[in-house]
């Protein structure tokens, strides 16, 4: 059985918004709670807005969190000390959306990919540039490239850098945040090929944050479906894409887009501005009722790995 790398249990991140009128606090995750496996490509999907990233940021403590917990190999990661937490980040990465703001563009490749080594580790020089060539031709590039800039790379090359950056200190956990909405169609399909490929020979465990649901189909063993701030299904990628239970989901997959079909269940509406007193997804839901605008459904169990919340 494969053990746990990440828990989150009833995690809630708030955040003030400007004072222009009043103060209003927005929250951003509500409640979400999760387990994440070693090995494991745990996807979570959703709008725009849904929380997705905020979870990302949290769990690597780049945001605070309000109440709940994250529990990284058993231990509370808001009980870290000052150590404690230097070790964590060595072990839990991330790979952002925008691979060029997130290197340095004052640095050679070779120096972005040693500077991780040199800070966590007491590896000699010959060692740093061993570790840097190895990583830099498992992502697909050459020794070569490590003298050159950032901006003398395509978008699709730079993302292969920040991959291998995530990958020089060997981490338990990487965090890859929409790695592939800002490259081309045909880029992605060798970024997503090489992280499947990377997955296997270094059995990787990854949170893969991403809207695309063809991507995340490809790339996951397991997805949580992410609404308003909210896990409103999840279960095993088969699951959800064979016998999605919540409208939601439903509505997602039928928006992919096909040709030659027209999709029948369009969402309609935005999404509210203040989170509802019962289900969050009822005013946009057609299969809403009086007793959907009054509670907040509880996780029901469709099998041992499948769940969803709603009363249908």
């Amino acid at each position: 059985m494969s053990k746990t790398i990440l828990e989150i249990n009833n995690l809630c991140v708030e955040y003030k918004t400007a004072k222009i009128s009043e103060e209003k606090i927005v929250k951003a995750v509500n409640g979400v709670s999760l387990v994440i496996k070693e090995g494991e490509v745990f996807a979570i999907a959703g709008e725009s807005g849904c929380g997705k990233s905020t979870m990302a940021k949290t769990i690597m403590k780049l945001v605070n969190l309000k109440s709940g917990e994250i529990l990284f190999l058993g231990d509370n990661i808001n009980n870290f000390s000052k150590n404690n937490l230097k070790e964590y980040r060595k072990n839990v990465q991330m790979i952002f959306q925008n691979p060029y703001s997130s290197l340095n563009p004052k640095m050679t490749i070779r120096k972005i990919l040693s500077e991780p080594l040199i800070i966590n580790t007491n590896l000699s020089k010959s060692e740093i540039n061993e570790r840097v060539e190895y990583i830099i031709q498992k992502v697909g590039l050459n020794a070569s490239h490590l003298e050159l800039y950032p901006h003398e790379f395509s978008g699709g090359q730079r993302q292969r850098i920040a991959i291998a950056r995530a990958l020089m200190l060997k981490p338990k956990l990487i965090i890859a945040d929409e790695p592939v909405s800002a490259l081309d169609a045909s880029i992605q399909a060798q970024i997503l090929n090489m992280l499947n490929d990377l997955k296997k020979e270094f059995n990787l465990t990854l949170l893969f944050i991403s809207h695309d649901l063809s991507v995340i189909k490809f790339l996951s063993d397991t997805v949580a479906i992410m609404y308003m701030g909210e896990i409103v299904e999840i279960g095993k990628t088969d699951e959800i894409f064979t016998h999605p239970a919540h409208p939601y989901t439903k509505a997602l997959l039928e928006s992919v887009p096909k040709y030659g079909k027209t999709s029948e269940t369009m969402l309609s509406g935005d999404i509210p501005a203040e989170l509802p007193e019962g289900c969050k997804f009822s005013s946009r839901c057609k299969y809403t009722s009086d007793k959907c605008d009054l509670s907040c459904p509880e996780f029901v169990n469709l099998t041992d790995t499948h769940k969803v919340r709603c009363i249908l």
